[in-house]
């Protein structure tokens, strides 16, 4: 009968980590803050809205990853996991709903909704385990005691104005962001451990790569509904498909093997949750920036094929870039290789050369854009060929 009633999750079993259909639900959530984050981007592309879509960025990736973490210890088959991932995604949609005024006139609902559902969230888990597992329990209330901390900073920027709001989110932010790293250690309470941190390996990759395909169909979403709304024309026809094959050459860089052998890395570490914590909490973010820069830059490609802007220009350069940086240190921590991928870094150092080039003007945007997605076909071509003869430490 405990078992049955248990609202763990189950470990060792061939379907322990399959990822719920509830969970699926929860996400749609985030598709629409994964849109209304690269709207908020294009509408303010300068380097202080790069900064404010940066930190909500983060925000949205760490109120997701954390409910990711609760959904790997937690059954959300269990009515009452379930019903709580139904209250998340009321307070989601309000956090999304917040985003385009989140530092104008909404900074208060955003601030309001991210508190609720990291703060409840980590309460209702630690209730929930209180009686099956009083180590699980105690791991929530020292995460439950770093939420509220960081809490108090985020409800403060929502009722200042400006850079007050700004600095006082940050804060908050970093607050939450060396939690972790410091296994929520509380006085009083001690640390977590390791074993505290027990991961289902299959879980957690799966959940991560599905927000991959989030930012990724997105990105999809963004070109197919620009096309639709252009005049006919060559250029524009030629835009679009080097956005789609852009999206196409991510895809591949990181479902084609990376995110695999991370998986079966992960199954057989002997402390998973540290590579989880490392590979999957914190580096994924920096994909997903990539992802949405980059869906941003093709919008731009698409409506201004012959020219582009300064902003533009280090929007086509940031996106790739940054899905690079973040695929090259998720394949390097998930893997004995010395170095990260040479592919990856030789893809990297391809964007930078071209940036002094397009800060001049010299290409157009439809050309810039060309570029930048040849490079990305590059690097997935490179990898692919390379792990084809075999493996490679460095590829």
């Amino acid at each position: 009968m405990t078992r049955t009633l248990s609202v763990l999750r189950g470990r060792g079993r061939h379907d322990s980590g399959k990822v719920g259909m509830v969970e699926l639900f929860f996400d749609l959530v985030f598709v629409f803050a994964v849109t209304q984050l690269s709207h908020s981007l294009l509408a303010n592309l300068t380097a202080l809205g790069a900064v404010h879509v940066g930190l909500l960025l983060v925000a949205v990736w760490w109120v997701w990853i954390f409910t990711s973490w609760v959904t790997n210890w937690l059954d959300p088959e269990r009515i009452p996991i379930r019903i709580g991932l139904f209250v998340l995604m009321v307070a989601g949609l309000l956090l999304s709903v917040s985003i385009p005024h989140a530092f104008t006139d909404r900074g208060l609902l955003f601030a309001g909704a991210f508190v609720f559902m990291q703060v409840a969230r980590s309460a209702f888990a630690m209730w929930v385990v209180r009686a099956e597992s009083p180590g699980l329990a105690r791991n929530f209330q020292r995460i439950l005691i770093w939420m509220l901390l960081s809490g108090v900073f985020w409800i403060s920027g929502g009722l200042l104005e400006g850079n007050q709001r700004l600095a006082c989110w940050a804060v908050a932010l970093a607050i939450e962001l060396v939690s972790p790293s410091l296994f929520f250690w509380v006085p009083g309470l001690g640390a977590s451990t390791l074993d505290d941190w027990n991961v289902e390996a299959n879980h957690m990759a799966e959940r991560c790569g599905l927000f991959v395909i989030i930012a990724l169909g997105e990105s999809l979403l963004v070109t197919g509904a620009t096309f639709a709304r252009l005049s006919w024309s060559l250029a524009g026809f030629a835009a679009f498909v080097v956005a789609v094959l852009g999206s196409i050459a991510m895809w591949w860089i990181y479902f084609d093997s990376g995110a695999e052998r991370a998986h079966e890395r992960i199954a057989h570490a002997r402390d998973p949750g540290r590579h989880a914590r490392l590979a999957y909490t914190y580096i994924h973010v920096l994909m997903i920036a990539g992802v949405i820069v980059s869906a941003v830059a093709d919008e731009l490609v698409l409506m201004h094929p012959g020219h582009a802007t300064t902003g533009a220009v280090i929007t086509m350069i940031a996106g790739p870039f940054l899905f690079l940086l973040g695929c090259a240190l998720f394949k390097w921590v998930m893997s004995d290789r010395p170095l990260p991928p040479f592919s990856h870094m030789g893809g990297m150092l391809l964007l930078l050369i071209l940036l002094p080039a397009a800060l001049e003007q010299v290409f157009s945007g439809l050309i810039l854009g060309a570029l930048t997605t040849l490079i990305l076909l590059i690097v997935a071509g490179w990898e692919a060929v390379s792990l084809g003869r075999g493996p490679m430490p460095n590829v």
